[in-house]
C-alpha cells in the first residue's frame, strides 16, 4: 500500500513527506483492517513533522482523522464488521488499568497511544486500530466533512465543556481554524454569544457566517467581558490577552498540544478566581457523545480537499494560515 511517512523533524517547507511502499498492516484479533479514503490535517500533524513535539517513532505515518472502511476484523473483533464507515481519532488506544483510566480520565492515561503518533496514522490507504477505539461514522456527513469532526471537532467539543461554558453565556474563541469553527456552532446551538479573536480577514468573515456577534484582532477588546475563552492557537502570547477579556471567575481553555512560551503578566489577570486549564486529548465518550450532537445539529464542516500527494502543500498552507476551515486529505 501507499503511506506518506517521514524519516526525521523538519521544517514543512523542506516537503519531509514522501510516499512509501508499505505492506497492508494485518489486524490482531481485537483490531480492524480500515481502507481509508479521507483524513484531516491538523496543527497536531505539524507539531509532530517539524519537531515541535518529541518524535516518537521512525518512519511515522502521520494523520489522525481518519475515515474509511472496514475490510477486514480480527478474530475477536466483533463491535463492527466488513463494510462499516468509521472514523479513528487521536486516542489510539489506553491501558485501562492506570489511576487515570480507572478514575475515567483515560485522556491522562499514563501508557496512552496516539494515531499518527506512537502508531502509524491515516496519511496512507490503510490503517489497523482497536475495535473500541474506532467510531461509526453518522450517515449525513460526506466522507470529507467527517474527517475533521474526528479531531477538530472532539477536542474543540471538550474545550467548550473544561471551558465551563453554560447555555446563554459569552464565549472568546482566540483562533479561528479547524476547531473553533466547529466548536462555534455547537456553542451556537447551545444558545451562547461567541466573540472571535483572529488575525485572518477570512477566518473572521468565516466566524461572521457561521454566528459570532463580534469579530476582531487579539488586540481589541470586545464590547462585553467574557464568561469563558478558548484559544485554539499555539501562541503563547494569547494567554494574558484572553485572560483580560474574562470576567471573575472566567476560565481559559488552552486547547493545543503545543503552545509557545507564555509571557509573564501581573497576577491582577487571573485574581477574582480566573482559572487557566490546559485541554490534554479526549475520551472515546467525548468522541461518541460529539459525533451524535455533531449530526443533531447538524454541524457544517468548511473543507480545502486535496490529494495525498500534495500533503507537504497542504500543510504548508496550514502553517500560513491560507486554509479557511480544515484542510483534508482523500486517499
Amino acid at each position: 500500500m501507499k503511506a506518506l511517512q517521514f524519516q526525521t523533524p523538519k521544517l514543512i517547507t523542506s516537503c519531509p513527506l514522501s510516499i512509501s511502499e508499505v505492506p497492508i498492516p494485518e489486524p490482531k484479533e481485537n483490531e480492524i483492517l480500515i481502507r481509508i479514503n479521507t483524513c484531516g490535517i491538523c496543527h497536531t500533524d505539524l507539531h509532530v513533522i517539524e519537531g515541535e513535539i518529541p518524535q516518537k517513532k521512525s518512519p511515522l505515518t502521520s494523520g489522525h482523522q481518519v475515515v474509511g472502511v472496514v475490510e477486514k476484523v480480527g478474530s475477536k473483533a466483533s463491535t463492527h464488521k466488513n463494510g462499516d464507515r468509521i472514523g479513528v481519532a487521536w486516542l489510539n488506544w489506553t491501558c485501562g488499568e492506570c489511576e487515570f483510566c480507572k478514575q475515567g480520565k483515560e485522556n491522562l492515561c499514563t501508557k496512552a497511544k496516539f494515531t499518527g503518533y506512537d502508531v502509524d496514522g491515516g496519511f496512507a490507504e490503510y490503517i489497523t486500530v482497536h475495535q473500541s477505539f474506532a467510531y461509526p461514522i453518522p450517515k449525513s456527513f460526506s466522507n470529507e466533512a467527517a474527517a475533521p469532526l474526528l479531531c477538530a471537532g472532539i477536542i474543540g467539543f471538550r474545550a467548550l465543556r473544561l471551558s465551563n461554558i453554560n447555555p446563554g453565556e459569552r464565549l472568546g474563541l482566540f483562533g479561528f481554524g479547524a476547531s473553533a469553527h466547529i466548536a462555534i456552532q455547537v456553542a451556537r446551538h447551545w444558545g451562547c454569544e461567541v466573540y472571535v479573536f483572529s488575525r485572518n480577514d477570512h477566518h473572521r468573515k468565516l466566524a461572521e457566517h457561521l454566528g459570532a456577534v463580534w469579530t476582531g484582532t487579539a488586540d481589541q477588546i470586545p464590547p462585553h467581558l467574557l464568561h469563558s475563552a478558548i484559544s485554539f492557537a499555539p501562541a503563547g502570547e494569547l494567554v494574558p490577552k484572553g485572560l483580560g477579556v474574562l470576567q471573575r471567575g472566567g476560565t481559559l481553555a488552552l486547547a493545543g498540544i503545543y503552545v509557545t512560551p507564555i509571557p509573564a503578566f501581573d497576577y491582577s489577570l487571573l485574581y477574582h478566581e480566573r482559572k487557566l486549564i490546559s485541554v490534554a486529548n479526549s475520551t472515546r465518550e467525548n468522541a461518541i457523545e460529539f459525533l451524535k450532537i455533531a449530526a443533531e445539529i447538524p454541524v457544517r464542516t468548511e473543507v480545502e480537499v486535496f490529494p495525498l500527494t500534495e500533503a507537504n502543500h497542504a500543510l504548508q498552507l496550514l502553517k500560513e494560515s491560507k486554509i479557511v476551515g480544515v484542510g483534508v486529505l482523500r486517499i
